[in-house]
C-alpha cells in the first residue's frame, strides 16, 4: 500500500476530479489533431502543477517533491499521457537551472517560470546524438562577454511553444555546458515539427540556433560541468518518466476492466472467461510492482541519497510494463481494441515511447549493470 501524506492526498483528490472533468474529454481530440492545448497548460498553471519542484516561494511543493511530481503525472497519464509529459519536460527543462544555477539566475529565471508561466525546454537531442550525449555537436564559441550559440537540435518537447530553453552544447573539444536561452533571442527558429506515432499533443520540434548571442552570466555552473548535470537530471526524469509509464497502463488496465464487465460473450461476461482473467491478474501485479519501484526511486531522490541505478530500473521496468499491458489490452478488447472509439489504441501507442525517450530501456540495463559493477 502507498505511503502519502494527507497533503498530498488532499492535491490528488482534487487532481483526479479535474482530470475527469477537464483533461479527459479533450484527450482523444488532443490526440485526432495534434495541436498543442493551451487552455490544459493553463489549467495546470492555475493547479500549481508545472511549479511543483520550484523551491516553495516560487509555487514549489515544500516536501517530497519528486515523489509528488510523480503521483500527479500518474493520475493525468491515465487518461491523457500527452497531457502528463507537460509536467515532466517542464521539471526536465528546469533542472539545471535548479541543480547548478548561481543566485543571480535563480532571481531572475524562478518568477519567469512561476509567475511569467514560461514553459521550458530542454535542447539535449541532435540530429546524431541522443542516448549518446557524449556526440552533441552544438557550440557555444566564447565571444567578449558573451557565447555564441550555433547547432540543431531535434526532437524537442515543447521546442516551438517554450519560452525558456536549457541548452546543452561544446564549450572545448570534450566539454559540455548547459545554457540559459531565451525564446526571443536573435538566431533562433523553429524548424520541423514531427508528426507522431503517439503523444501526438506533445509539441516535438527541431529548434535550429544560428549565432545565437548568450551573455556569459547565463552559463549554468562553471564550463564543462554540463554532462554532470544532464546525469543528475536523468535521476529526477526517469522516475517521472515511469510515473507515466504506470498511469498509462493503470488507464488501460481500468477501462479494460470496466469493458470486459460490460461485455458478453459465450454467454457470460468476458471477464468470467478464465483466460482473460489470466491476462488482467498478470497486468494487475505488474502494475503494482511498477507502482513500488516508481516510488522507492523517487522518495530515494527527494531524500537526498543517490538514486541512479534505482531510476534507471524504475524506468525500463514500468515503461516495459506499460507496453505489454497496453498490447494486451488491446487484445481484450478485440477488434474494438484497434479502432478509435476506445482510448486503447491510443494509449497503445503513447506507451511505446515511454521505452525510447530519457534514454532507451537498453541504456537504463548499461547504467543498471554499470551500477551493479561499481557497488560490488
Amino acid at each position: 500500500m502507498r505511503t502519502i501524506s494527507d497533503e498530498q492526498k488532499i492535491l490528488l483528490d482534487s487532481l483526479a476530479k479535474v482530470v475527469r472533468d477537464r483533461v479527459a474529454p479533450v484527450a482523444a481530440e488532443i490526440d485526432r489533431t495534434g495541436a498543442f492545448n493551451w487552455d490544459v497548460v493553463s489549467l495546470f498553471w492555475d493547479l500549481g502543477l508545472l511549479q511543483i519542484m520550484l523551491p516553495e516561494e516560487y509555487g514549489g511543493w515544500p516536501k517530497n517533491p519528486c515523489h509528488t511530481l510523480c503521483l500527479c503525472i500518474e493520475e493525468i497519464a491515465k487518461a491523457c499521457a500527452s497531457s502528463a509529459l507537460l509536467l515532466i519536460i517542464q521539471v526536465v527543462g528546469s533542472f539545471p537551472l535548479i541543480e547548478a544555477g548561481s543566485e543571480a539566475q535563480k532571481k531572475r529565471y524562478y518568477p519567469m517560470i512561476s509567475e511569467g508561466r514560461n514553459l521550458m525546454g530542454y535542447l539535449v537531442t541532435e540530429p546524431g546524438a541522443g542516448s549518446d550525449v557524449q556526440a552533441i555537436s552544438t557550440t557555444a564559441r566564447v565571444s567578449g562577454d558573451h557565447y555564441v550559440l550555433n547547432g540543431t537540435k531535434v526532437f524537442a518537447t515543447n521546442g516551438s511553444v517554450a519560452g525558456l530553453y536549457t541548452v546543452l552544447a561544446k564549450t572545448g573539444e570534450r566539454e559540455l555546458s548547459f545554457f540559459i536561452v531565451e525564446r526571443g533571442m536573435a538566431g533562433i527558429s523553429i524548424g520541423r515539427i514531427e508528426d507522431k506515432c503517439g503523444f501526438r499533443g506533445s509539441n516535438t520540434a527541431e529548434v535550429i540556433l544560428e549565432d545565437v548571442v548568450v551573455p556569459k552570466d547565463n552559463l549554468i555552473g562553471k564550463p564543462g560541468e554540463g554532462f554532470l548535470i544532464a546525469m543528475r537530471d536523468f535521476d529526477m526524469s526517469r522516475p517521472a518518466v515511469a510515473a507515466l509509464a504506470l498511469g498509462l497502463a493503470e488507464g488501460a488496465f481500468d477501462y479494460t476492466v470496466k469493458y470486459a464487465r460490460e461485455r458478453y460473450t459465450f454467454g457470460k461476461p468476458l471477464i468470467e472467461h478464465q483466460a482473460i482473467q489470466f491476462i488482467l491478474a498478470e497486468a494487475c501485479t505488474l502494475i503494482e510492482a511498477s507502482r513500488g519501484l516508481m516510488e522507492r526511486a523517487a522518495m530515494t531522490f527527494d531524500a537526498g541519497e543517490r538514486n541512479t541505478k534505482l531510476a534507471s530500473m524504475a524506468k525500463y521496468f514500468c515503461s516495459d510494463a506499460a507496453m505489454k499491458i497496453t498490447t494486451d489490452m488491446v487484445q481484450v478488447l478485440g477488434g474494438y481494441g484497434y479502432i478509435k472509439d476506445h482510448p486503447i489504441e491510443r494509449m497503445f501507442r503513447d506507451a511505446k515511447l515511454t521505452q525510447i525517450f530519457e534514454g532507451a530501456n537498453q541504456i537504463q540495463k548499461m547504467v543498471i549493470g554499470r551500477e551493479i559493477s561499481k557497488n560490488r
